[in-house]
């Protein structure tokens, strides 16, 4: 078994995040329409049913300012009891800055998975939608991202190894994005509105070939954000 970075693990337990998880039996796909916020545990997150574009979804924020970037990186939306290694995660996002953000912000929102107990430790993709058509490139080529916290942020991976974690896809802010996320071992693909090629392919994973643990809906705290249509297959 391969070197897991520090306290991924097999066999992870329930978690409590700002993350939307949910529990299910090994080889057996489910579901959460994410209508309202029952059953979820929100970590630096308010939740609240909304009607979003057209459908009822979860709307998800956060009423404390992010005072740095570390900060940013950690409110979920979480399902307790999941136990997510390898499979497929699919759900409807949509992702703008909040009233008031800065200018740096992005509605930044996306999707996190093997998730340990401590709420800091997971994978995630996630997308910066006011980048899909800004009118500078180098924006456009940082609109979708991998990282893995807390040994792999985004910063990090973008000095070290530059364009190898991002890329660019045509999306816009407060519109719904489908997304969908194939996990395979330390291989991981993100695929954005049903195009047959994926935006983004990671082939090192830093979590390692077997580490588990849950799944959440993540965003960055100066972003609003809305999820419906959660379905987690285990493979």
């Amino acid at each position: 078994m391969p070197h897991l970075p520090r306290l991924f693990r097999h066999g992870g337990a329930a978690l409590s995040c700002a993350v939307l998880l949910l529990s299910f039996g090994s080889a057996h796909a489910k579901s959460l329409d994410l209508k309202s916020s029952d059953g979820l545990i929100l970590h630096n997150a308010d939740g609240e049913s909304v009607k979003f574009k057209g459908h009822s979804a979860l709307q998800i924020s956060s009423s404390t300012p992010p005072a740095s970037d570390q900060q940013r990186l950690d409110h979920l939306a979480l399902v307790e009891g999941l136990e997510f290694t390898n499979g497929t995660i699919e759900v409807d996002l949509a992702g703008q800055p909040s009233p008031g953000a800065t200018g740096g912000a992005r509605g930044f929102v996306g999707v996190a998975f093997r998730v340990q107990e401590d709420r800091e430790t997971y994978d995630c993709f996630y997308l910066r939608p006011t980048n899909g058509r800004a009118e500078d490139q180098e924006r456009r080529n940082h609109t979708v991202q991998y990282m893995s916290h807390p040994d792999f942020p985004w910063r990090k991976l973008r000095t070290e190894t530059p364009s190898r974690y991002e890329s660019y896809v045509d999306i816009t802010p407060a519109t719904w994005i489908h997304v969908r996320l194939e996990v395979d071992g330390a291989k991981a693909r993100l695929f954005i509105d049903d195009r047959e090629q994926p935006t983004l392919i990671v082939n090192d994973v830093k979590s390692g070939e077997d580490a588990s643990g849950s799944v959440a809906i993540w965003f960055e705290g100066s972003t609003i954000a809305h999820a419906r249509n959660l379905k987690i297959t285990p493979r």
